[in-house]
């Protein structure tokens, strides 16, 4: 298997360190996770993924007390009513602080999941087994959870890093494919901020990278899980990176205007769509704004094109997408924040462009554009 064994572990330093076990089958490595302390595990799994679950549930039922607890499909998940639930669910059961939560599922599972874990007795041991490509290299990692309020997107939530992940990648074997293309919007974002041999690997053979019975997808999950942590232990709460790297923020690449797209769609939009979206948006603002060239700007339509994402948008108008950018969680006051390239790795921040630039991009981005 090209750049990846049968199992490999990435190691997630800092103040709360854990490992990213990446492999087939690896679900019997759980309770060496959680470890003989821990009595009671809450298991928050999507509730159409039971049968796939069934055999993590078995492994945790050998060695713990399991409560399971069935979430509802997708963004549904991720609602204040949801979390009470859980909350409830996890009072009747006794759970303590000396317990834990174990997800599974795709990023919004891990997102519900990882907030109640936050939250539970201000905060319990969680481990996320991802069944996505999405969430394999961006929710599982990095401490992020959070829930959607109608004002927008992982609005509310909190930093909580997990005691541990568990990458089976047999799991994308299980996916429709639709699914598994939404997740190179991350993928595909993490060779733009930070490794441009992802890039590589992928215009080399489109049809190669998104095979999950091939050889090049699992290194391609290895190095965007890389990416991921390479930013996060420098910068896990965001406040910002050394010299003029944004830090965590990078991660966020094309992020600002897929938000604001996911909530017009009243988030039935797959995020790996919106972020490729997002992509060539804020794409085309660095080539307005002088600091990516035409060639570097065109790359991002053809790479996540390449995979079969989406490159183009034009279900919403430009002021409703400029207010629902307004509300994103990267903006500061009045003033709009993007992470921009000046080059492949090299990501900054642009602040304040003009209504004139950002109308601009947005033509490029519905394809309204002059040719």
């Amino acid at each position: 298997m090209s750049g990846l064994s049968s199992e490999t572990t990435l190691h997630v330093g800092g103040a709360s360190p854990y490992d990213v076990v990446i492999g087939r089958g690896i679900a019997g490595k759980l309770p060496a996770i959680l470890g003989d302390k821990v009595q009671r595990v809450a298991f928050l799994y999507a509730a159409e993924l039971a049968e796939l679950a069934q055999p993590v549930m078995d492994v945790l039922r050998d060695d713990y007390d399991v409560l399971a607890l069935g979430l509802p499909s997708g963004e549904q998940t991720k609602t204040a009513d949801v979390i009470f639930e859980c909350w409830e669910a996890l009072g009747e059961a006794g759970f303590t602080r000396s317990d834990a939560v174990v997800t599974f599922g795709g990023g919004a599972t891990t997102d519900a999941g990882g907030f109640v874990a936050a939250s539970w007795l201000r905060g319990v041991r969680v481990v996320h087994v991802p069944t996505t490509l999405l969430a394999m290299v961006d929710a599982a990692v990095g401490g992020k959870t959070g829930i959607n309020t109608s004002a927008g997107k992982n609005l509310v939530g909190a930093f909580h890093e997990p005691a541990g992940v568990l990458v089976d990648l047999d799991t994308l074997l299980t996916l429709p494919t639709e699914e598994l293309i939404s997740g190179f919007g991350e993928v595909v974002k993490c060779g733009f901020i930070a490794d441009p041999e992802i890039l590589r690997l992928i215009e080399a053979d489109p049809s190669a990278a998104t095979d999950p019975t091939g050889e090049v997808l699992p290194e391609l999950v290895q190095r965007a899980i890389q990416v991921k942590i390479d930013v996060v232990v420098d910068d896990l709460k965001e406040t910002g990176g050394a010299g003029s790297h944004p830090g965590r923020e990078a991660l966020n690449y094309g992020h600002t205007m897929a938000h604001a797209i996911e909530r017009a769609e009243g988030f039935t939009m797959r995020h790996g769509e919106a972020v490729a979206i997002g992509c060539v948006f804020v794409a085309e603002l660095a080539r307005l704004t002088g600091h990516i060239d035409d060639a570097l700007a065109a790359r991002h339509a053809e790479t996540f094109g390449a995979v079969g994402l989406p490159v183009s948008y034009d279900n919403a108008s430009f002021e409703d997408l400029l207010a629902a950018m307004r509300v994103d969680k990267k903006s500061r006051g009045n003033t709009l924040r993007f992470v921009v390239l000046d080059e492949v790795g090299s990501p900054v921040v642009l602040e304040g462009p003009t209504e004139y630039q950002l109308r601009a991009a947005y033509d490029v981005m519905t394809g309204k554009a002059a040719s």
